[in-house]
């Protein structure tokens, strides 16, 4: 009779051991790349939530932030670079231009273009911040969140100096690969015939040549400017061909 009750009495308290067990209980760690700083989290044991046919956090490096919004970075709501002011936009320009020899006025002239200086701006095509990167652009030339200001100037000053130099100094070209790609520009043997694309340079261009932009003379002309110019017959003809 004693081994009949006791058997039942071990399975009881198995069980009920069992039930105490959090399901919650295991603990996860995962690094900031940024900043090496550590976090412990409970992790969940479902396997869709984070990766397929797995329940544990992956810990590799990856770009895949330069996708996010700037609130799910770790560095939280509040992380400077998305209440940056216009002067300190200026400043990220000049030093951005100065490092890698650029004109500051044009790459501002882009920025106007480009965002309107809003470094939270996304467009539907998915390009992101002051220059409106896109994230393979982004990835490219080594930039982990396309958010920051100061990644994503220098990235965007390093790119339009990669394109001056691969079309010889051609302006036109050099933007319009910016706006629809290099590939666009090469299929077409000049600037796309996108509507979108020609506006854009002409866009950039009035921003850059305007009077009181800063531009550096003698860099480039204004191919579209409009000109004066007078004829055999005397007649004064004004063009911007």
């Amino acid at each position: 009779m004693r081994i009949r009750t006791a058997i039942p009495a071990c399975m009881w308290l198995a069980t009920l051991s069992l039930c105490l067990q959090p399901a919650d209980a295991q603990i996860a760690k995962i690094v900031d790349d940024n900043s090496g700083r550590q976090f412990f989290i409970n992790s969940d044991p479902a396997p869709s939530r984070f990766a397929p046919n797995s329940s544990k956090f992956s810990t590799a490096k990856s770009h895949a932030t330069i996708f996010l919004p700037a609130e799910s970075s770790f560095a939280g709501h509040s992380r400077p670079a998305m209440t940056i002011d216009r002067d300190g936009a200026e400043r990220l320009v000049r030093e951005a231009a100065e490092r890698h020899h650029m004109d500051p006025a044009l790459v501002r002239a882009v920025i106007e273009t480009e965002s309107g200086w809003n470094a939270t701006a996304k467009s539907r095509k998915g390009a992101l911040g002051l220059m409106q990167l896109i994230p393979t652009t982004a990835v490219r030339f080594g930039v982990n969140d396309a958010f920051s200001p100061q990644q994503n100037v220098d990235a965007g000053v390093r790119y339009l100096k990669t394109l001056l130099e691969r079309y010889n100094g051609n302006l036109d070209l050099a933007l319009a690969a910016y706006n629809a790609g290099e590939g666009a520009v090469d299929r077409a043997h000049g600037i796309p015939s996108f509507r979108e694309t020609r506006d854009y340079v002409q866009k950039v261009q009035n921003a850059y040549f305007r009077p009181g932009s800063g531009r550096m003379e003698g860099l480039w002309t204004n191919p579209h400017a409009i000109r004066k110019e007078p004829d055999p017959s005397g007649r004064v003809i004004f063009t911007n061909e």
